[in-house]
């Protein structure tokens, strides 16, 4: 898996970071490089963005950081440095301690990650008991809590309800209520708003912002939307087949990107004030196979821009003109061709400011 990595991440006091991290599966057809020299830091207190489509890596990379990986057939390179402490090479039972208590994930479909044959209370209970050792009314009263602490309305009633009795908004916040039950530094967010309504997104962002908020978390927002993260997160690092093609700060990346990548999902995304029947814009072509990568940059094939150089040699990380701003591309855009690739050179992004106390 020896490829060029992602720059080495500033020292400094931070809660998570993460040196060129490498996460292959071992299969039939050789190595699937899911994450591909991966490095970034996140402070306590903020939010990173992690952006792509289906494919790119963004699940993986949590995945690979918590060390929710198989036992056999995977390869995990690199540093994950969790307050200072190196956790790769732990075993999955010093991982367990970790998980729930240091670092936590709000699964991407609460209905199959919740048990549909035992009630909403059991769930949320079981771990407080297990990692805090609190005793049934104990464990009770900190789930009540915890429910209010997400706006869930009548907390007592939704205890003894079972997953499907709520609706969709509702099993989100449940699932969030239950990874926050004991108290993580650190929150693995996997597409929280999937299938859920507009109006139902902005209020589980705006949940998430404020928990963040409160308890002095940080939070990694896995997502395919940048709109999603326009609004609620620091930093955005975008990734396309395994690696980092781009990452700046978020008011950075939305006036300054280089990645045709970027823009192209950006692009993608449906804009309030376009016509009824206008066609959807689309990345053209096939996401990359990762069992067999060509050696130049991996979005050539699908990038409108690219040329020989770009086919026969992978661009490194090259910094951009603003502090914290590094894109992967020969030929960065320049505001002509990011007005060809995005149809506007300032794309409106979907406004999240709904107020999270609507019980969805």
């Amino acid at each position: 898996m020896a490829a060029d990595s992602d720059t080495k991440p500033p020292t400094g006091a931070c809660l998570l970071e993460v040196e060129d991290l490498r996460t292959g599966i071992v299969t039939d057809r050789g190595v699937v490089r899911a994450v591909d020299g991966v490095s970034f830091t996140l402070e306590r207190g903020r939010t990173v963005g992690i952006v792509g489509e289906s494919g790119a890596g963004k699940t993986m990379l949590a995945r690979s950081i918590m060390g929710l990986l198989p036992t056999t057939d995977v390869i995990r390179e690199g540093s994950v440095r969790l307050d200072g402490d190196e956790i790769i090479g732990r075993s999955h039972k010093e991982m367990r301690s970790l998980w729930g208590t240091e670092m936590s994930m709000v699964p991407q479909d609460p209905m199959t990650s919740l048990n549909p044959v035992r009630r909403i209370g059991a769930q949320i209970m079981e771990p407080l008991r297990l990692r805090l050792g609190l005793d049934r009314r104990e464990a009770k009263a900190t789930a009540l809590a915890l429910l209010d602490s997400v706006r869930i309305p009548d907390p007592e009633k939704r205890l003894r309800e079972y997953p499907h009795q709520l609706s969709g908004g509702m099993r989100q916040r449940v699932v969030i209520a239950a990874a926050l039950a004991s108290g993580p530094r650190l929150l693995f967010a996997d597409e929280p708003t999937t299938a859920l309504d507009v109006t139902v997104q902005a209020q589980i962002l705006n949940l998430l912002k404020r928990i963040r908020e409160e308890r002095d978390m940080a939070i990694m927002l896995v997502t395919h939307d940048l709109g999603v993260v326009a609004n609620h997160a620091d930093e955005i690092i975008v990734m396309y087949a395994g690696r980092v093609v781009e990452r700046a700060p978020t008011k950075v990346l939305f006036t300054e990107m280089r990645m045709p990548y970027t823009a192209a999902l950006l692009a993608s995304i449906p804009r309030l004030d376009t016509p009824v029947h206008t066609k959807l814009e689309v990345i053209q072509g096939r996401p990359a196979d990762l069992a067999t990568l060509a050696t130049g940059c991996r979005f050539a094939p699908r990038c409108q821009f690219a040329d020989q150089q770009c086919l026969d040699s992978e661009p490194p990380l090259s910094p951009g003109t603003s502090e914290g701003h590094e894109f992967r591309c020969w030929h960065p855009l320049d505001p002509p061709k990011l007005s060809r690739t995005t149809g506007a050179v300032a794309v409106a992004v979907t406004s999240t400011n709904h107020d999270d106390r609507q019980g969805a």
